[in-house]
């Protein structure tokens, strides 16, 4: 009777998991529309725009910095809900609100 061979436990792989890499991708997304939403909030403040639009965008990038949190609390499918939802009420309330 032979010995049974010792192997050597496998590692895991190396990297991040499949939900790390959505968690990144969400707050890297978040933190671009939040950018975005700040140069737009500049430029309608150069432009002497509503005191409503300022809010509207205000909001936004507060809700962009409650993506980043929830996405780094593992709730990324909650947080692209949100920012999806978010982003399109604020297109839609700055168009209404300029026009």
């Amino acid at each position: 009777m032979s010995a049974p061979e010792q192997t050597e436990p496998t590692t895991a792989p190396q990297g991040p998991t499949p939900a790390a890499r959505a968690r990144r991708a969400r707050v890297a997304a978040a933190s671009l529309l939040m950018a975005a939403a700040a140069v737009v909030l500049a430029l309608r403040l150069a432009s002497r725009s509503s005191v409503l639009v300022v809010g509207v965008y205000g909001l936004l990038l507060i809700l962009c910095g409650g993506v980043i949190e929830l996405s780094r609390r593992g709730r990324t499918r909650l947080g692209t809900w949100l920012l999806a939802v978010g982003l399109v009420a604020a297109l839609v309330m700055d168009g209404f609100v300029l026009s």
